[in-house]
């Protein structure tokens, strides 16, 4: 075994009132891929925090390829060789991808110096070739970009630099399965050249293949480390969360009603959308899959008055107009969207407010908020979906992935939706809240809401939908029930074949 590039050693980390991370070991060795699981809350961010040079431990210390080091900023950790992929984007919208990705070197341009865009174009055309980018013009604003892309220019960003070791916090958290594979296979590469990779992700079925060796922390504790040999997702889950998981799928005995509560016809989304016609049950739970570019995320935004578009929606049989977000609530839906923190949460309101802003109707009148209606309705979704708070009064920025989820999840019922639209319902949120989400969604369909799910996770989709509708260059290529869906079927729709 060769000597490792990074070991942490007996680090321990406190926020007021919290032991973030208490006396944690772990070594990481050059050319492999480490991943770091925990649900959210057990500490590994804190963790890799500290490695970036974003945190300082109380105790502790960090060895870099045997020496002692300090590490008090990220500048320092960069200068190192320590890159970091946050999950939570980073990117300048404003800029174009070139510039973005070349951000850390123009940092360590002298003064006096121009800077050259030529150059920056040149090295953003050779790392966007090593991640398959080829076909994206460099001098593209990344704010016109899908978050897909914008997670490969964040990836490419992290690589162009001295990279020695590489940290990505749930890299493909917005991938499609093909975007995984070609990621895998950079990871790879960069394994080959002696890159060492920490990887830090919910999706354990892909941690189980691309991972060497894995490290499992539990509130704040180093749990387990051992190599990657013969792990199951179950074993993986039962260190993770002290217990087994049951991921409430959906069962075959389970029927929605034949009563329509939505139905699309025709709809046209210019350049996106083209002649797309399906219909969602009262108690049903329908999946719509699809690659980048299908239309598939265009599709829940034409539906909800987010985009303009040509067509029909019909709502329990009668026609809707639908072309903003309002309408929508008015004719009973609600969204929960992909961006759960640019989009679905206000992250400097409390919890409370954030429930019933979408209902304001509700807790008020004459225009004035009713605090008591304010705090019933707030408590009402707390309880009913267990979230993990300190109070209602509690800012939104300061709740983890699937805490955050699961207020978003509150708000849009509060509205007494009908239909309810999930984008992404799970992205990078742990295993626990996962099973959460779905029975949460699941008891929902019982009561006969009707529920259009929008994901880029099959088997999420394989295991909690009734039917599957795949999407291919803006059209329905492919349906499936519960039964009949398998994974290579529904990516042969999603590919045209």
């Amino acid at each position: 075994m060769s000597n490792p590039v990074i070991e942490l050693r007996n680090i321990t980390k406190r926020f007021p009132g919290v032991l973030a991370l208490d006396d944690v070991s772990v070594t990481i060795l050059p050319g492999e891929v480490h991943a770091l699981l925990g649900e959210n809350g057990a500490g590994k961010s804190t963790l890799m925090n500290v490695l970036a040079g974003e945190l300082q431990p109380d105790s502790g210390v960090i060895l870099y390829k045997g020496e002692e080091q300090r590490i008090p900023s990220p500048f320092v950790a960069q200068r190192l060789g320590i890159s970091v992929v946050h999950q939570e984007l980073a990117l300048c919208n404003n800029l174009t991808i070139a510039e973005n990705i070349s951000l850390p070197a123009s940092a360590n341009n002298p003064g006096w110096m121009p800077i050259s865009r030529r150059r920056f174009e040149q090295k953003a055309r050779a790392v966007m070739e090593q991640l398959g980018l080829m076909a994206t013009n460099p001098r593209e604003t990344v704010g016109r970009l899908s978050i897909a892309q914008q997670q490969l220019v964040e990836i490419a960003r992290a690589i162009s630099q001295k990279c020695e070791v590489l940290i990505l916090d749930e890299p493909n958290s917005a991938l499609t399965i093909e975007e995984t594979e070609h990621l895998f296979s950079v990871l790879r590469k960069l394994r080959a050249d002696g890159v060492a990779i920490i990887y830090v992700s919910h999706r354990l079925e892909e941690v189980v293949r691309i991972a060497d060796r894995i490290t499992v922390m539990r509130d704040g504790r180093h749990v387990d480390t051992s190599a990657n040999d013969n792990t199951t997702v179950e074993s993986l889950i039962t260190k993770m969360v002290g217990r087994s998981i049951d991921y409430f799928r959906r069962q075959d005995d389970i029927q929605p009603t034949t009563n329509r509560a939505l139905e699309v016809q025709s709809l046209t989304c210019e350049k996106h959308v083209t002649d797309v016609s399906f219909h969602v049950n009262q108690g049903e739970i329908v999946g719509v899959a699809g690659l980048p570019d299908s239309g598939k995320d265009e599709l829940v935004d034409c539906i909800f008055g987010l985009r303009a578009y040509t067509g029909a929606l019909r709502i329990k049989g009668r026609d809707a107009s639908i072309h903003a977000p309002s309408a929508a609530i008015e004719n009973g839906m609600a969204l929960i969207p992909a961006d759960r923190r640019g989009a679905g949460a206000f992250l400097v309101m409390s919890v409370q407010e954030n429930t019933v802003v979408s209902s304001l109707g509700r807790v008020s009148s004459l225009g004035i908020l009713h605090g008591s209606s304010v705090q019933k309705v707030a408590q009402q979704y707390v309880n009913e979906f267990d979230t993990r708070i300190s109070s209602l009064h509690q800012k939104m920025r300061t709740l983890s992935g699937g805490n955050q989820q699961k207020v978003i999840l509150g708000r849009g019922l509060a509205t007494d939706p009908a239909i309810l639209l999930l984008h992404e319902p799970t992205r990078g949120i742990d295993v626990g809240a996962k099973a959460e989400i779905y029975r949460i969604l699941h008891n929902l369909a019982a009561q006969g809401k009707a529920i259009l799910i929008v994901s880029s996770e099959l088997p999420e989709l394989m295991g909690h939908c009734d039917r599957i509708l795949v999407m291919y260059q803006g059209q329905i290529s492919g349906e499936f029930t519960h039964q009949t869906a398998n994974e290579q079927a529904i990516l042969s729709c999603a590919m045209g074949q």
